[in-house]
């Protein structure tokens, strides 16, 4: 009697909401092919869904199984070191794998949507035909003319949706140059078309210094070892780090290996990528939110054929599927932008970017002038290897710093007063000789609180418990957590029903910009925040017209502070330098610190020497003061040691449980439910804080509360808190598991 062949069942994980994997039998054409990380089409009741292998085996509890219905394309699947990556992040962040899968691929590829078609237009005349033409009927038929100055640019041809923008015209004068055949019109996947305007100038390797030479050798050498390797790369503030970063790209490529390369925030992409275009002929893929999804669909299939090794991205990059990856660079490390903390999974970029290179045997390069205590106490303790550039090159020394006492400013102008004396002349200085200055002042809007005279309570956001931000250019107020607009602006007040003026309070970017205009009339300005740079492409825009010579001061948020390199800027001015340490936050110094660090490189970056004014109310807190010196070892050694006397990271972990709903009663009792249970089933080596309303307790008419649970490590705690995520809680109330939170405040 022939031996039964072993069944072979698959258990898939939906893209559903469902937590926990389901049992399906693997058909004959599937057996031997099917691995963990593919896509899968199953049953589920009366539907077709789509999942992902999660394990093959042969037994499974469940009687009657059903069959996968089809196996989707290989190219929508994850790579064997995603799908391991996939199940960390799961079980270290506490987040349902179907969460992690969905984060980790295009939502067209999770779908298996087609790419979206778009009309591309093209000349059907040379160059120097359609010039002509253009010319001739530039004054009959103006709005053809605009038309095809557009298109002159862009030879390879450009997509309706942008031609229609970038010309000003509606699809009339396109159709009728259509119907010339001056044009022709075809139907492409969106992403076919290179949209960039802009041209890449060939660089060649600069020449190292004999310390950057140095670390360069020992990051090769890691690189042909093919062996798994964190190195921290603490450089000061333009000590020639991305200098290395591409030398050693160059190194990877060589080897046939693909490359990484992790930027904090969207601003800081288009530098980077200009100098890694000008430096390398392959192709280049960019990864962030804004980029459409067939786009983005696009790219990650070209990743995964290996057609583009390199890529370079904010956090989400660090998941793209590239073929014998060898090395994840981590620019700013220590920015707060790698984590993820508005949804599940709570991940940190930089610590997954470690795993990923564990799981490659590939090396992970962190780099920053300011780097977090935790990654510069792994260096220490060996767990990563240090690497330290201490000058700048060319000649470029650091700038000399200054801080002024705002409270003999305001005391000389008999009131509040945004710049002091000092800034302004060094301003007019610069103005004067054509160099560029940077102003920082980390709150957006033109005044930050709008009182009432009668019973000074601040208008209030009736969906969050912030203050609303008045907007002189738009003339209204805005919640800047939900985006709540208020226009007109009220002319009674909400709470005591008093008419008449209302008193405001505070200062953003907005405010700094009329400022400046009116005491320098002739002065050329630019303003980089959240309200100038909404549009896609503004940041690059932006950066590019000051980096030209098109304004002479900038001004803005945190955004302006790191990573930006502007040859011209030799001021930078840092306005309310000391606002961030007002925050209830152990992490409150260590930002403050990088924040000061950070912006104060921007200046003196090439021969032209460099100024910074640090305008405080507290010239003597030892924060500031080592800020000035640029002197991270100092910042490290006093604020480890405190760290370490109040047990708080990097010689601990912490998780955030964040508790949500509509009812603030029920919020609360169900966190201390939580806690309460927590502390029955926990060793005593974990310390649980009490339940407390969030910095923000109410946002989006939700009441928010948490509590801490601390401990020298987070393994013991997982189990924990996967049973509390598998538990039935109130369907009002949201629980939002946060491993290694970086705000515990908020």
């Amino acid at each position: 009697m022939p031996l039964l062949e072993p069944q072979a069942i698959a258990s898939v994980i939906l893209d559903q909401a469902l937590d926990k994997p389901l049992d399906y039998l693997v058909p004959a054409e599937l057996k031997g092919k099917l691995k963990c990380g593919m896509r899968v089409e199953v049953p589920v009741r009366n539907a077709f869904v789509f999942a992902t292998v999660f394990e093959i085996k042969e037994k499974s509890a469940v009687k009657n199984l059903k069959a996968i219905q089809a196996l989707l394309p290989e190219n929508s699947s994850l790579t064997p070191d995603l799908f391991a990556l996939a199940r960390w992040i799961s079980h270290y962040y506490s987040a349902p794998l179907h969460k992690v899968l969905k984060m980790m691929l295009p939502v067209s590829l999770r779908k298996n949507r087609a790419e979206k078609q778009q009309l591309l237009l093209r000349s059907s005349l040379s160059r120097d035909a359609l010039l002509s033409y253009c010319e001739k009927i530039r004054q009959t038929q103006a709005k053809q003319a605009e038309v095809l100055d557009v298109l002159l640019k862009h030879p390879k041809g450009i997509l309706l949706t942008a031609l229609l923008e970038k010309a000003q015209v509606t699809r009339s004068p396109i159709q009728t140059l259509i119907k010339k055949e001056i044009l022709t019109c075809s139907t492409v996947a969106s992403s076919a078309v290179e949209r960039s305007d802009h041209s890449y100038f060939p660089t060649r390797p600069k020449q190292l210094t004999h310390e950057q030479s140095e670390v360069l050798s020992r990051i090769q050498h890691t690189l042909r070892e093919n062996h798994f390797q964190t190195r921290l790369l603490h450089g000061v503030t333009g000590s020639g780090k991305t200098e290395i970063y591409l030398q050693a790209i160059q190194s990877a490529l060589e080897q046939g290996k693909g490359v990484i390369f992790l930027v904090p925030e969207i601003a800081l992409t288009s530098q980077t990528i200009e100098r890694l275009k000008g430096r390398f002929q392959e192709k280049i893929a960019l990864l962030h939110h804004r980029i459409a999804p067939g786009a983005r669909a696009a790219a990650w299939h070209k990743i995964r054929l290996g057609e583009i090794p390199i890529v370079i991205g904010a956090r989400s990059a660090v998941f793209s599927p590239v073929p014998n990856l060898g090395l994840l660079i981590v620019d700013e490390e220590h920015d707060t932008s790698y984590k993820q903390s508005e949804e599940q999974p709570a991940y940190h970029a930089r610590d997954v970017a470690v795993m990923r290179a564990k799981f490659c045997n590939a090396l992970a390069l962190l780099g920053s002038a300011t780097p977090s205590l935790e990654s510069y106490r792994n260096a220490l303790s060996g767990k990563y290897a240090l690497d330290i550039l201490k000058t700048r090159p060319d000649s470029a020394t650091l700038p000399l710093v200054h801080c002024v006492d705002m409270r003999r400013e305001y005391a000389k102008a008999r009131g509040f007063t945004l710049f002091s004396e000092p800034l302004l002349s060094a301003i007019e200085k610069r103005l004067a000789c054509g160099e560029q200055t940077l102003l920082l002042l980390n709150r957006r809007g033109y005044r930050t609180a709008q009182l009432c005279k009668n019973c000074q309570k601040p208008l209030q956001c009736p969906h969050c418990d912030l203050s609303l931000t008045f907007h002189l250019g738009e003339n209204l107020l805005a919640c800047h957590l939900c985006d709540f607009r208020l226009s007109p602006l009220p002319r009674r007040c909400p709470y005591c029903q008093a008419e008449g003026d209302f008193i405001f309070r505070g200062a953003g970017t907005e405010m700094v910009e009329r400022a400046l205009h009116a005491l320098f009339p002739t002065l050329r300005t630019l303003r980089i925040d959240a309200d100038t740079t909404r549009h896609k492409g503004s940041h690059e825009l932006l950066f590019k017209q000051f980096k030209a010579g098109k304004a002479d001061l900038l001004i803005g948020t945190q955004m302006i502070a790191k990573g930006l390199d502007f040859p011209s800027v030799t001021l930078v001015g840092i306005l309310n330098a000391d606002a961030s340490l007002q925050i209830p936050d152990f992490r409150a110094g260590e930002t403050l610190f990088q924040l000061l660090t950070q912006v104060a490189g921007r200046a003196g970056r090439s021969s032209l020497p460099g100024e910074v004014i640090i305008q405080t109310g507290l010239p003597d807190h030892p924060l500031i003061l080592l800020a000035k010196e640029q002197n991270y070892e100092g910042f490290y050694a006093l604020e480890s040691e405190t760290r370490a006397a109040l047990g708080f990271p990097p010689f601990t972990h912490l998780v955030k449980l964040l508790f949500s709903g509509k009812k603030e009663q029920q919020v609360k009792e169900q966190a201390a439910k939580v806690r309460s249970h927590l502390l029955s089933v926990l060793a005593p080596s974990f310390h649980l804080y009490p339940v407390h309303p969030c910095g923000h307790a109410r946002i989006k008419a939700k009441y928010r509360f948490q509590f801490l649970i601390k401990g020298e490590k987070v393994q013991p705690l997982l189990p924990y808190l996967a049973a509390l995520r598998a538990q039935k809680h109130p369907s009002a109330v949201r629980l939002f598991i946060d491993v290694d939170p970086l705000s515990t405040y908020f």
